[in-house]
């Protein structure tokens, strides 16, 4: 399996990870979004996910609290995989906090993913009334005291992302990651200014709801009354009404012609164009909340686009967004 360079650290990932939000257990309000898994399934998900190529695994604090988390560790740790063998990122939430909460918070986030160490930590949101100059310091704390070992962030602005990137600079660490909703019918970070200050600071995008939430599965187009059964309040977005569905058709028509050519599915031509239309600087983190689902995520690393699948599923994406 190929692997990629996070950013300018040493540390090598497959171009698809395991997002992991859907193990919370269904609890809080962020969990609240996913019913709650049995941990049979979570482990299943997991092992097909790891039998698949993939390395490593994206939770955080806020997904149930740190259930999330809880739920991972114990999946691999269930699987036989050994401290050293996996990568993991989490995550910290600055909503109403400080800084300190970060140092303060750290020894709770190693206890959950124990014995599983912290490859990537990452501030979840910009909301925080600390200012970005404390909270790199705070991140770089934890990577000199080797609680850690990388720093990203996430839903971070280009001049926000350009501001941390500089503080963890004067601190001699190299910020690693911004991660970003990206997918066909989410491209703002193309036209923000995020994706080239990532492509010209080294910094990988890692890209969440790479599927929009499942609409380029297709399967809300052919049964359009699933969404009614889905948790959460992805059953109230325009996306998923008649209207949503019939934009987004011709999209998804193309995506599923195209991965007839190459034996694969819809959602994996829609991942594959995801990691490789703009080098190496995209990586993507689909959930799963079923083997087969984490199963379908692995093998959209199994066959290459031609340049000519990539430039029509690009010119058709902006068509309908």
């Amino acid at each position: 399996m190929e692997l990629r360079r996070l950013g300018r650290s040493d540390i090598q990932i497959s171009s698809i990870g395991l997002g992991c939000w859907q193990f919370s257990e269904g609890f809080g309000l962020v969990g609240g979004f996913w019913e709650a898994l049995p941990p049979e399934t979570v482990r299943e998900i997991v092992d097909a996910s790891l039998r698949g190529g993939i390395n490593w695994f994206d939770t955080a604090e806020a997904y149930g609290h740190g259930r999330s988390e809880q739920a991972l560790a114990s999946a691999l740790e269930h699987l036989g995989k050994k401290p050293g063998e996996v990568i993991v990122a989490t995550k910290w939430l600055p909503l109403m906090r400080g800084s300190l909460s970060i140092t303060e918070t750290i020894d709770e986030r190693i206890a959950y993913l124990s014995p599983y160490g912290i490859d990537l930590h990452q501030v979840h949101q910009p909301f925080a009334i600390a200012t970005v100059e404390a909270q790199a310091n705070a991140m770089a704390d934890l990577v000199e005291a080797k609680k850690i070992r990388t720093v990203g962030v996430s839903n971070f602005s280009a001049k926000r992302m350009r501001a941390f990137h500089a503080a963890l600079a004067r601190r001699g660490i190299p910020l690693v990651s911004n991660q970003m909703p990206y997918s066909l019918l989410d491209r703002r970070i193309e036209s923000n200014g995020v994706l080239d200050a990532a492509k010209e600071l080294g910094i990988t995008i890692i890209a969440y709801s790479p599927l929009a939430q499942g609409l380029l599965s297709g399967k809300f187009h052919d049964d359009p009354k699933l969404i009614r059964k889905s948790p959460g309040p992805r059953k109230f977005l325009p996306s998923f009404r008649p209207r949503g569905l019939a934009r987004t058709r011709p999209l998804v028509d193309e995506l599923r012609k195209i991965a007839t050519a190459h034996g694969a599915t819809a959602s994996q031509v829609a991942l594959n164009w995801l990691i490789h239309f703009h080098g190496d600087t995209v990586v993507a983190i689909p959930g799963a909340t079923k083997r087969r689902h984490a199963e379908e995520n692995v093998g959209a690393m199994g066959f290459t686009l031609s340049q000519d699948e990539l430039r029509r599923i690009d010119e058709l994406s902006r068509q309908v967004r």
